[in-house]
């Protein structure tokens, strides 16, 4: 039986991927990937990522989906059936980020999106074992969410919202500005890496907003401040509320004009 976490997470995967689409694929253009050889996807979750990185190599390429859970592997692999094009290059198989289930220099590249630098493990460690299993030479790259304007016309009870621990996350309150996700190039020069890159990707949200894009919306202001109420004032709170709830006469997605965007940033490293 699926755990309620699971179940939830598993729920904001699905709602966010109409969000997470075009974001996915300029992340994975902008990576120039062998067209050939084999790939890691690190945290692939229900494998939206995976497919992306798939479809963006050649024939000869084939990627590794990983997660920690297994039910979202038994997604991903009913998912992956009717991806008829590169369901025979893709496998998905369980595992732990700290502790690959793979061979010294198994593969000619890595990539990890919001799991790699966002979980709270030491990042040298996460990297170094990642390092492990790709071969000389090749590309480790970790695309991690960086910011959002997602209540346009707002920014104070934005910036209000976003200094709670659910607006900071993964950061938290206490640790050293080196573990902020944003100092991503150090990590990758201190675990040994060389050419290491760092770049960041916009995507927007504009009208019409689909039903679709609305729902992922929706759960995205969940995802990020709907756990805040102890930590904000009231009157934070009830603002967040009116424009946050679908069943608000003043939710902000009903605004004709809404505009938002949000943006991931891009690090990665050649292991030597």
């Amino acid at each position: 039986m699926n755990s309620p976490f699971v179940l939830s997470y598993e729920r904001s995967l699905l709602l966010s991927q109409p969000l997470r689409e075009s974001i996915i694929k300029s992340i994975v253009q902008s990576m120039q990937l062998p067209v050939s050889g084999s790939g890691l996807d690190i945290g692939c979750g229900l494998g939206d990522t995976t497919f992306a990185l798939a479809e963006a190599l050649g024939s000869e390429g084939r990627v590794v989906g990983l997660d920690a859970e297994e039910e979202f592997l038994q997604r991903a692999r009913c998912l992956l059936q009717n991806k008829f094009a590169i369901k025979e290059r893709i496998a998905f198989v369980q595992g732990d980020a700290k502790e690959l289930p793979f061979a010294d220099k198994s593969f000619d590249w890595a990539f990890s999106m919001d799991c790699v630098g966002a979980i709270p493990v030491d990042q040298l460690i996460l990297l170094k074992e990642v390092s492990r299993v790709v071969k000389h030479g090749g590309r480790v790259c970790l695309a991690i969410w960086s910011s959002q304007i997602l209540l346009p016309g707002y920014p104070l009870l934005e910036a209000q919202l976003n200094a709670t621990s659910a607006g900071i996350a993964p950061f938290a309150a206490g640790m050293t500005p080196e573990r902020h996700i944003m100092r991503a190039s150090a990590w990758f020069r201190q675990a040994g890496f060389t050419d290491i890159r760092a770049q960041t990707l916009l995507s927007d949200v504009c009208p019409p907003l689909s039903n679709e894009k609305i729902a992922a919306l929706t759960d995205l202001f969940t995802m990020r401040w709907g756990n805040c109420e102890k930590e904000v004032a009231p009157e934070i709170w009830q603002n967040y509320q009116r424009l946050c709830n679908p069943n608000s006469d003043d939710f902000i997605l009903h605004n004709p004009d809404y505009y938002a965007f949000f943006t991931y940033s891009l690090f990665s490293g050649r292991v030597m």
